[in-house]
């Protein structure tokens, strides 16, 4: 649940101009929401929800779709009347970045994501939804067009009152390193790829 919600600011970027507003959850972590145009009342608003990846969205690294996803939303957004990324601080699904490194070593060991993750006594994936549907909320958003290859996405959204209208897909070509990754979020987590 927000315990403590920011004023909203303008944060203009090399995909365009957003607003910013920060979101701090009941766990003491803090969430953003970038975003454009008229939310309050809005219905079928093209969203985003996108789970930190340090190593992704920062470094750049090839292991993952995460940070190409980010890019490919926040251009989406920027041609939209109004649009919406919700930035959720549960990195590496959820299971944190000491944690996630342990899975990068365990994937060069030949343990796929899935199986790493399972190997160091997680889930396959401990992330959760049901803040990303109370900061859309929030902003007085309606319901979504949601910008995500993920079906739990969908539900977790759902669960919590926010209706998904539609799924739009974030199609990334893969890479050398990142094949495997995505290979097993399709067969695993039935990631639509």
């Amino acid at each position: 649940m927000i315990k403590k919600v920011s004023s909203e600011a303008e944060l203009p970027s090399k995909y365009g101009n957003f607003r910013v507003k920060a979101f701090e959850g009941d766990d003491g972590r803090e969430h953003l929401a970038i975003y454009k145009g008229k939310l309050d009342g809005a219905e079928k608003v093209l969203a985003r929800i996108h789970s930190e990846c340090l190593t992704g969205d920062l470094i750049k690294s090839l292991k993952c779709d995460c940070g190409q996803q980010l890019e490919k939303a926040l251009k989406q957004i920027h041609w939209e009347d109004a649009g919406v990324l919700v930035y959720l601080r549960q990195e590496g699904r959820g299971i944190g970045l000491v944690n996630k490194i342990n899975a990068y070593c365990l994937q060069e060991n030949g343990f796929d994501t899935v199986e790493a993750n399972e190997e160091l006594g997680f889930k396959p994936d401990l992330r959760k939804y049901g803040l990303a549907a109370e900061i859309l909320q929030e902003l007085g958003v309606k319901s979504v067009r949601l910008l995500t290859n993920n079906p739990e996405k969908e539900k977790g959204l759902s669960e919590f009152g926010m209706p998904v209208t539609e799924t739009v897909p974030l199609k990334i070509h893969p890479n050398e390193h990142n094949r495997r990754y995505l290979e097993t979020k399709k067969e695993k987590l039935f990631h639509l790829l």
